[in-house]
């Protein structure tokens, strides 16, 4: 999840233009005015399920430790401990290949054979600048560059460049960015022909390029430790369900931002740290900790007992921040609908009696020249980008 900060208040309006009738109109008829656009107000920000990190805040700001912030949250549930390795697709390595630069220490593992070479930094005298991993069947192809690229030699099955836990430099399209941890060739279909790069870690390791990327660094120290321990539970949660995968978790907001080396902080190192291998448990098994940035000040019942809809007073939004309005074309709401028309109304239909606006908003009815339309609250939200589902429309 991208740093999910918390929602400010939106205003709303609606402004119309009236469009001008055919000469030919029945006067018995009333106009139908067009819309030309839409702002709407928002309260909250995320999916508003599990740990509020802006409640988070507030609560260790109130005098909360991260023990009693973690439980509040994940009602019914136990503490336990995970480590291990995780394994995270990196997302901005849009190529088959693997490619690192050269630096001291540097390894190359195969997994096929469970053989491992030391990467030399000097070939015939000349400074090898960087090594590159790529798909050769159910091998993979090693080479290493001084002016060029030559080819070193074919191992057995994935391969991985490892370098005794020092950050790994790993060249994308889009620049260089560093990795503790292995960085993997890993294989995505059957004949080994596909593959993705894939960062192989500790938990706690890959913890710390998560937890700045997700809030703060300079928030409370409770607050951070909250953070830890639901990121922690929720990458253990992904680990188990996707154990039969290539790998466990992604690096964008579809599961959790991690940025690598490079985001590491002091501040979030000390909250992994002091919360070492904690996880929130349910049954034995980690829970899914799912979290967003505000609630908005009620947060919704994500399907699971420890994931409860209730007010929660602490989570006020941000501080400190303006209010801030978002305005739409009328146009970009009746795209989604081929032959809408021009957008005469739009109305939320149906609430969940939770929250602002009496609630979160489940059903909008949409109305063009051309029909009417009716869609779910969660799917205008990923529509038109919007922070939350407690919007209303005036």
């Amino acid at each position: 999840m991208p740093f999910r900060r918390a929602a400010v208040a939106l205003s709303v309006t609606l402004a119309l233009a009236a469009t001008t009738a055919p000469a030919t109109a029945d006067p018995a008829q009333p106009e139908r005015r067009k819309l030309e656009t839409v702002t709407i107000t928002t309260v909250g920000w995320g999916h508003g399920k599990g740990l509020s990190q802006y409640g988070a805040r507030a609560r260790a700001e109130a005098g909360q430790r991260w023990r009693e912030i973690v439980r509040h949250y994940y009602p019914g549930t136990r503490w336990g401990n995970s480590g291990g390795r995780i394994r995270i697709q990196i997302s901005g390595d849009t190529s088959r290949d693997v490619v690192v630069v050269a630096r001291p220490g540097l390894k190359l593992h195969a997994l096929g054979n469970d053989r491992t070479w030391r990467l030399r930094e000097r070939v015939h005298g000349k400074e090898v600048r960087a090594w590159k991993l790529q798909p050769a069947g159910h091998r993979s192809k090693v080479s290493f560059k001084t002016g060029r690229w030559h080819r070193w030699r074919t191992v057995k099955g994935d391969a991985e460049f490892t370098a005794g836990g020092q950050p790994i430099e790993l060249k994308t399209p889009g620049g260089r960015t560093a990795y503790r941890g292995a960085l993997r060739s890993t294989s995505v279909n059957d004949s080994g022909s596909k593959r993705d790069t894939v960062n192989v870690l500790p938990i706690d390791a890959y913890l710390r390029g998560v937890v700045p990327r997700e809030v703060f660094p300079s928030w409370p120290t409770h607050a951070l430790r909250s953070q830890a321990v639901a990121a922690r539970t929720y990458a253990a949660f992904e680990r188990r369900d996707n154990r039969h995968d290539p790998y466990d978790l992604c690096d964008t907001d579809a599961c959790q931002v991690y940025g690598g080396v490079a985001d590491e902080t002091p501040q979030t190192d000390r909250a992994i740290k002091a919360t070492r291998h904690k996880v929130v448990t349910r049954e034995g098994r980690p829970i899914f900790a799912q979290f967003s940035a505000s609630n908005g000040g009620w947060s919704v019942d994500g399907g699971y007992p420890y994931l409860r809809a209730e007010a929660d007073p602490f989570d006020t939004g941000v501080l400190g921040e303006d209010p801030e309005t978002t305005t739409f074309a009328a146009a970009d709401i009746t795209r989604n609908w081929p032959g809408m028309g021009d957008l005469v109304s739009i109305a939320v239909t149906s609430r969940d009696g939770r929250g602002p606006y009496g609630g979160r908003a489940l059903e909008l009815t949409v109305t063009g020249t051309g029909g009417t339309q009716t869609v779910s609250g969660d799917d205008f939200r990923d529509w038109m980008g919007l922070r939350s589902t407690l919007l209303e429309i005036t």
